[in-house]
């Protein structure tokens, strides 16, 4: 194996970040004092919003009518934020009231985030269904000005920072939206996009789980954590990809599907939670921190098992049959 074809797996990838972080973590030599929660927090946002322009500029504006594609957007809606937050949401709720109520305030910020900005990538690496995933992005992430302080509301009871709110989102879609138009007529291989992808997504691990206190939370609290987020990814992806190919639906919506329903943004709730809690902030980031851990673990599930290249070609051929018969 080469090591080009290591930068475009996946599975490599995340691998080599979580161990990286977290030999960064346990050794103390995460750079805190020049890379502070403020630095981390730009930077997530920088990398969020080249991956969401190079992702956007490969389909055109004829694909984004709500209107023409209401299915679409309604289920990106429901699979992307209202689906994807029920796990989370009760999972704080079961512990707010416990001695781990504030590192559980982490969990809301997990609900109430969009599904991550790679989702339109991802799905253009795998065959999925890219139009969609990215459509549903756009429609999600604006659809997230309403929903992020909705849910905060509802759990936690305190005014969000609207300001950053809007900021973060106009930096994520906004901007991405309109350069990415500069970049239509360029040609970007998958091997490019793959490449790419994965050296940013293998950054924003090592800033945010690298950077994390564990060693302030307990064992126990950890492992809760690590449920939590292993019954929203594993367990809520396996559910809709068996549900979804019973009933016939083909490999490159199921890809989408699953995608935006388990694959959360954490570099948007790392933010969120930085700029809105304060000194809680530190508490709280370590139930996001582990879910990025579980959610490493079931990007590389999904590449290496779900999703990987054997399956794919099968279930494709399949999709493809079935549509010429018809």
């Amino acid at each position: 194996m080469t090591p080009k074809d290591l930068l475009k797996s996946s599975a490599f990838m995340m691998s080599l970040a979580l161990i990286i972080a977290l030999l960064t973590n346990v050794a103390g030599v995460f750079p805190s004092q020049t890379l502070d929660a403020d630095v981390r927090s730009n930077l997530t946002v920088l990398f969020l919003a080249v991956m969401m322009t190079l992702s956007l500029s490969r389909y055109t504006f004829s694909n984004l009518s709500p209107v023409a594609h209401w299915r679409s957007v309604l289920r990106a809606v429901f699979m992307g934020l209202i689906l994807s937050s029920l796990i989370p949401l009760a999972g704080y709720f079961l512990l707010r009231d416990t001695e781990f109520g504030r590192e559980a305030a982490g969990l809301v910020f997990i609900a109430a985030t969009p599904f991550a900005a790679s989702v339109a990538p991802l799905s253009y690496i795998l065959r999925g269904d890219m139009e969609h995933a990215a459509r549903g992005t756009i429609y999600v992430y604006v659809a997230s000005l309403v929903w992020i302080p909705f849910v905060v509301w509802l759990a936690l009871g305190e005014a969000v920072d609207i300001t950053q709110v809007v900021v973060a989102v106009v930096e994520i879609i906004g901007i991405p939206l309109v350069v990415s138009r500069l970049l239509t007529r360029f040609e970007l291989s998958r091997d490019f996009m793959a490449i790419f992808m994965n050296c940013c997504i293998f950054l924003l691990v090592w800033l945010s789980v690298g950077s994390t206190n564990f060693s302030s939370s307990t064992p126990a609290i950890l492992a809760a954590f690590a449920v939590i987020a292993a019954l929203r990814s594993f367990g809520l992806g396996n559910v809709i990809e068996v549900a979804e190919r019973r009933a016939g639906l083909p490999w490159g919506q199921r890809v989408a599907d699953i995608l935006m329903a388990s694959y959360k943004n954490k570099g948007i709730a790392i933010a969120m939670c930085a700029a809105t809690l304060g000194p809680l902030a530190s508490y709280a980031m370590v139930a996001i921190a582990t879910s990025i851990v579980v959610e490493i673990c079931w990007v590389i599930f999904m590449d290496s098992v779900l999703f990987n290249r054997r399956r794919m070609e099968r279930e494709m051929a399949r999709d493809t049959g079935g549509a010429e018969a018809e």
